[in-house]
């Protein structure tokens, strides 16, 4: 049985932000990268000097093949990863000391659903999150209850994760971060491993979503239903960013950046 810590109520300051955070400049912003460059410990350079701002409830496709750089920049967000440059999330400078709040702002809803489904139920690995915000009983009821019953998962709140199938575990991972309400959800690579039944249903929600939202993918065909902004890496460098129904209609532009649809 997996034993949840409680963890006490940030106290918020007069202007309703709680102690430790930094109220930002960029206030129509929820995310603002600056400089950003990281290195892996084994020395591989993976990140050079991005720059970023994203809007509040903005949907931006973060675009580009494999190894040029997406999910290492997904993991500095949070501070998964602690990089050089700076990053604010919700007006919050990341730090080691505010990462925890960071945290609160920010879910990731990782490729492989297992990573996120390890309580023995869908209700426990749902309940995770707001029981270590320290929330009362019925209001985590009540954020359990309404993620599992907008991801269609009524009726499995005592089943093992493990029990469900692939497109069930993936809505019960988003479940688990819808219930912490944070300002932004981030997806790597949604539609992997799923049938195309399983991506239909999967978009639809993602589209449902009416928060700030990151797309991490290599499918453009997936970006162009999910955002409405492309940011394309390449080699741990910014290369483009734009509408991306300019980014779809120029071809050649397309080509250039290795761009295919899938």
């Amino acid at each position: 049985m997996t034993t949840i810590k409680r963890k006490s109520r940030e106290t918020p300051t007069s202007d309703g932000t709680a102690l430790g955070e930094k109220k930002s400049s960029h206030d129509s912003c929820d995310i603002v990268i600056k400089n950003l460059s990281y290195t892996y410990p084994d020395g591989t350079e993976a990140l050079f000097n991005i720059d970023l701002s994203i809007k509040s409830k903005e949907s931006v496709a973060i675009l580009g093949k494999n190894g040029a750089g997406k999910s290492t920049l997904l993991h500095t967000l949070p501070g998964l990863i602690m990089p050089k440059g700076e990053i604010e999330i919700s007006g919050i400078r990341l730090t080691e000391k505010s990462v925890r709040d960071i945290r609160k702002k920010i879910g990731i809803v990782f490729q492989n659903p297992e990573d996120q489904l390890f309580c023995p139920t869908v209700y426990e690995d749902v309940a995770f999150g707001p029981n270590n915000m320290g929330l009362d009983d019925d209001e985590i009821d009540r954020r359990v209850r309404r993620a599992i019953s907008a991801m269609g998962l009524s009726g499995l709140e005592s089943r093992s994760a493990h029990h469900l199938s692939h497109g069930e575990k993936k809505r019960a991972a988003l479940a688990t971060i819808l219930s912490m309400e944070p300002d932004i959800v981030a997806f790597d690579e949604p539609a992997a491993n799923l049938d195309p039944e399983g991506v239909h249903s999967l978009k639809k929600i993602i589209c449902g979503i009416d928060k700030t939202k990151l797309i991490i993918t290599h499918n453009i065909n997936l970006a162009s239903d999910l955002a409405t902004r492309a940011v394309v890496m390449d080699g741990g460098r910014i290369v483009a960013d734009m509408p991306i129904g300019e980014l779809i209609s120029d071809k050649k532009r397309l080509k250039e950046l290795k761009l295919l649809f899938d």
